[in-house]
């Protein structure tokens, strides 16, 4: 029973305290703490109350050393009680809960005083692996509860260890100071970790243990994580975090792997077996493609007929004769859907030594190919087409820029554009939007000094290649559209809102036009395509490159051998949900990637200012485009400074941090 002049013990913050009862009010005890408080304390907060009670010193300060004194002399008791001998006797006991002073006078023998109480309930609550004491009482640990705390106890002792090993390894590696794999045996362990936590932060299993080893070694900048990944040559100084984030293959798997390198390049023999295939070596077919390509998937010809007609052949790499549909390759590009190009390398759809090799419409090589040839009138106008599997082998092998030096005084190439400018024309006439910007390109060779350049894509061998490709995938969808076969078709309605006709517009107008474009749509049956201006689309000919291009080559060249529809339209729908997902997820990482590449280059110019093009300008904000990268930004209108569309300002740069995604521009 409490009453004043009791001693009674009380758990605070975890640590255990003596107090002397000095009067109740109120179900509150009155005390005086071994700290030199004086404290209302509830009843329901005293573990022990002392069986006798004691006279008051004539002081606090003589009160509080006492206590004092009393804590210590229990503390040190409690040191010296041997819980697992006393639980070595009563663990085998039916009943497993004890009144506290049983078991102090069990351990102890015979009577015990008040010390010896407060001490043996100590040692119960500083050594928990025995003993528990809950609601006045003590429950025994049966011995599989005790084997599980011991486990516990030597994995949260490794954890620890680990701790303080990783916290003293990451503050060296921060101060470029080496560390032996004695030093710190599980390096790469932790780093793996760290690099997990930096990506996925909470998400990361490991993310709290991080925070404590970062905590621990001092290191609580935002990004220390990042820099000390990069000092320990764990990743690179622009290591592509986004393409870490997402679950994008990067490595090819080892059936994919292994397949590829057992595929040889096909035979003329082996092509000419097959009766559908036509020959068509003798044609002198070229490709036109950047300097710096090496996956060379579509060629083209020109050939004058009688009546001055012409004969124009796009002939697409096969290879569907390389990726059956169910080979692991077929999945593996299924799974990518496409080929991801950044500015420090590329992700592959195909492994290399196809799209590179065997699949590359290589000048001197014999390839098959699904060609499509196409008689049109002096006029443009298409008088006759067919898709076929053919044979060819490149004879010329150019680049925009050689083919555009070529154009005029060359005859094949001379030809083709005069096609070239027909069918623009044509689609222009059928209400086609013309909105290409200039490509910007990223120069990353000097990482201390990026650079970025605009290239023009309307150049006459750039629309001439891409007329061809727009002419054989319209082909493609009329071809299948009239069969009523189902496939993978690209559809967009019209414009929300239309600002632009004809061929010749300016920067403004085309970034401002892009604003108003509707969502294009990936459906199995054809619908009109409002911004190429066709009646039906598909994509074919980047079939190394896209995996639609590819499943629409599969599908056409089934058709095209005779053997009827290959995919159901359940089937052609199932892709078109795999291919916008799987899109979806490699354009964000090309997106954030060339944003990333973006801020580097600005990085360079924090606090100056910059040219940028007014396109837009609405009631809350002004849309813009940086001059020199065609990057968006926008800001608040400002009163003082009214501008227009097509408007030229200087804004400034005021925060540039390319690894926290932050771009802020002021007036």
């Amino acid at each position: 029973m409490i009453s004043p002049g009791s001693l009674i013990e009380f758990i605070d913050g975890g640590r255990f305290y003596c107090g002397f009862v000095t009067g109740l009010a109120d179900k509150k005890i009155l005390l005086h703490s071994q700290n030199g408080r004086e404290i209302h304390l509830p009843e329901s907060r005293v573990l022990i109350v002392s069986r006798q009670t004691y006279p008051q010193p004539p002081s606090r300060e003589a009160l509080t050393a006492q206590l004092q004194q009393r804590s210590a002399e229990r503390t040190a008791l409690a040191e010296r009680v041997n819980l697992d001998e006393l639980w070595q006797i009563v663990c085998e006991e039916a009943d497993n809960e004890f009144q506290p002073d049983f078991l102090t006078e069990l351990h102890f023998g015979g009577a015990v005083n008040d010390d010896q109480r407060a001490a043996f309930l100590r040692a119960i609550f500083a050594d928990p692996l025995f003993f528990k004491f809950k609601n006045g009482l003590i429950a025994t640990h049966s011995p599989e509860q005790v084997e599980q705390l011991r486990l516990q106890r030597q994995r949260e002792a490794e954890k620890a260890q680990l701790l303080d090993q990783a916290a003293a390894g990451l503050h060296s590696i921060m101060r470029n100071l080496p560390v032996s794999s004695e030093q710190w045996p599980d390096r790469e362990c932790c780093l793996h970790w760290l690099s997990q936590s930096v990506l996925f932060g909470s998400e990361c299993a490991e993310d709290e243990f991080i925070r404590q080893v970062l905590k621990k070694a001092g290191l609580t900048s935002p990004n220390a994580g990042f820099e000390l990944l990069v000092k320990a040559g764990f990743w690179d100084a622009d290591e592509n975090l986004a393409l870490l984030r997402s679950d994008q293959p990067v490595e090819f798997s080892e059936p994919c792997q292994q397949l590829a390198e057992t595929l040889q390049e096909a035979e003329l023999a082996e092509l000419l077996a097959d009766p559908k295939r036509r020959d068509l070596r003798d044609l002198n077919t070229l490709t036109i493609d950047g300097a710096f390509t090496r996956d060379f998937d579509d060629a083209v010809h020109i050939a004058r007929k009688e009546n001055g007609q012409v004969e124009v052949g796009i002939h697409i790499t096969d290879v569907s004769h390389y990726v059956p549909l169910k080979s692991p390759l077929f999945a593996e590009a299924r799974e990518r859907a496409t080929s991801i190009y950044f500015p420090e390398g590329h992700i592959p759809m195909l492994p290399k030594n196809l799209s590179l090799d065997l699949c590359s419409l290589i000048k001197g090589k014999i390839r098959p190919t699904i060609s499509f040839l196409v008689t049109l009138t002096a006029q443009g106008t298409i008088v006759h087409s067919s898709i076929v599997p053919a044979i060819i082998e490149v004879k010329r092998q150019l680049s925009y820029r050689e083919a555009d030096g070529l154009i005029e005084r060359d005859p094949d190439l001379a030809a083709l554009n005069v096609v070239r400018q027909q069918l623009r024309q044509q689609r222009v006439d059928q209400g086609a939007l013309l909105l290409s910007l200039p490509d910007v390109n990223i120069d990353i060779r000097d990482r201390q000094h990026i650079q970025v350049y605009l290239s023009p894509v309307d150049t006459p061998s750039r629309n001439l290649i891409s007329e061809l490709m727009i002419l054989a995938n319209g082909l493609a969808a009329s071809y299948l559209a009239e069969r009523e076969a189902p496939g993978l078709f690209r559809s967009q309605p019209p414009p929300r809102k239309r600002i632009i006709s004809g061929a010749h517009n300016s920067l403004t107008d085309i970034a401002h036009q892009r604003r108003f474009l509707s969502r294009g749509e990936l459906t199995a049956h054809p619908k009109p395509h409002s911004g190429l201006g066709l009646n039906s689309y598909t994509t074919i000919t980047s079939p190394i490159r896209r995996f639609l291009d590819l499943a629409m080559q599969h599908q056409l060249s089934h058709m095209i051998h005779g053997r009827g529809i290959l995919f159901s339209g359940e089937e052609c729908k199932t892709f078109a949900g795999i291919i916008q997902q799987k899109l979806g997820r490699a354009n964000a990482i090309r997106q954030q990637r060339h944003r990333y590449w973006i801020l580097r280059y600005l990085e360079a110019k924090e606090g100056q200012r910059v040219n940028a093009l007014v396109v837009g300008v609405g009631p809350k904000r002004v849309n813009m485009l940086l001059c020199d990268c065609l990057f968006d930004v926008d800001l608040p209108p400002n009163p003082a400074f009214p501008v227009d569309p097509g408007d030229t300002v200087r804004i400034r740069l005021g925060r540039v941090r390319p690894l926290d995604n932050i771009l802020r521009v002021e007036w």
